[in-house]
């Protein structure tokens, strides 16, 4: 009788879990979804294990190159980067290439001659690359169970990361505006400065069309590592990253895994557009200053949570003010814990004939700070 009981109570708990929770991502070896702002976890399966991750490093290169050079540096293409094997940018030794537009190389057509052609002119050496690579893994992301030994995602001994480690890869990269216009590009044209022949780029990520939000990020295979993808989505400001390593399924998996992370969670707005942050004084008058956009946590329902803004604005400002002139900002912190960042702008247009300036001879900020608690 204890027994049957206790079936009962296990049937009836499992009864009450989502069944998402335990019948997504079947086919991947590894899977990870979290909140893209908070970086909380929100669905795992063997989200530690160490696996390679194919050209699903192409996201790193891309933070690396974003970040450590300008959109105008004209790439020379080595007689090395041009011979890479596996998926192609189609550039050609002697190409001279704008930043740019080699990023969409890299990633839309997965370009693995892109990737060394990106590595030689930021460190002059894949080796140099992956070093800067592994730093920023270790240090800036806290990726600490990734190594990179190229830019390209072929397979060697010593490149692997995890499911979770790749997806506080992409959230850093998500943060970054023009990673995300790459990543969210279906085609792109781009011309060589030496050439009349223009290049194609073509996003692989079939998600972008198939999925209601999605806006990124990349695909990847080798045939000894198998498929690997990483996609991110945003609804009514609520971004999730899912990532799964060796998936045969990976498609349906995002689909399931995205949804399920949709509907365990809120919008709630940390902050709003338009929203007034203070009325100060310009030489003897009076204006508004409000936050410059929205800025939304994905919240689970049944959570507690504590969302705290501080804000930071320049005192004694002269005019001219321009509409939508930045005058501060906004830190939006989830606990202890900072997610995120808005400026504080001019309502209006403040005329005036004097350059903007500080009365004061240095910055002060004033402190706002509010606290919302969620039942």
């Amino acid at each position: 009788m204890r027994k049957k009981a206790l079936i009962l109570a296990v049937t009836a708990v499992i009864s009450l879990l989502p069944s998402a929770a335990y019948a997504i991502a079947d086919e991947a070896r590894s899977a990870c979804v979290i909140n893209g702002v908070t970086g909380e976890i929100v669905f795992e399966k063997n989200a530690y294990e160490q696996h390679s991750m194919a050209s699903t490093t192409k996201i790193m290169t891309a933070v690396v190159a974003l970040e450590n050079s300008r959109p105008d540096d004209v790439i020379t293409v080595s007689g090395d980067a041009a011979i890479q094997e596996g998926s192609s940018a189609y550039i050609s030794e002697g190409d001279r290439i704008f930043m740019r537009d080699m990023l969409f190389g890299l990633m839309l057509n997965s370009g693995n001659d892109a990737a060394y052609a990106i590595a030689e002119h930021i460190a002059g050496s894949r080796e140099a690359f992956a070093d800067i690579m592994n730093w920023y893994a270790w240090e800036k992301m806290g990726a600490v169970h990734t190594q990179f030994i190229n830019p390209s995602g072929l397979d060697g001994e010593g490149h692997y990361s995890t499911a979770y480690d790749m997806a506080l890869i992409t959230r850093y990269a998500m943060r970054i505006p023009e990673f995300r216009r790459i990543v969210a590009t279906r085609t792109m044209t781009a011309q060589p400065l030496n050439r009349d022949e223009p290049l194609y780029f073509s996003n692989h990520n079939k998600l972008l069309d198939m999925y209601d939000g999605c806006i990124g990020v990349k695909t990847g295979y080798t045939s000894a590592t198998g498929r690997c993808f990483v996609s991110a989505a945003e609804r009514d400001g609520m971004l999730f990253i899912a990532v799964t390593l060796d998936d045969n399924d990976d498609w349906n998996d995002h689909t399931e895994m995205l949804d399920y992370a949709f509907s365990q969670h809120y919008p709630k707005k940390a902050v709003e557009k338009g929203q007034i942050v203070k009325k100060s004084s310009v030489d003897g008058e009076d204006y508004e200053f409000i936050y410059g956009s929205d800025f939304v946590v994905p919240v689970r329902a049944d959570e507690r949570v504590d969302l705290k803004v501080v804000n930071h604005m320049e005192n004694g400002l002269t005019r001219p003010i321009n509409e939508g002139e930045k005058v501060g900002w906004a830190e939006i912190f989830y606990g202890d814990t900072l997610v995120g960042t808005v400026d504080i702008i001019s309502e209006s247009e403040i005329r005036g004939v004097s350059n903007l300036r500080l009365k004061n001879s240095f910055f002060s900020s004033f402190v706002r700070t509010f606290n919302m608690w969620l039942m």
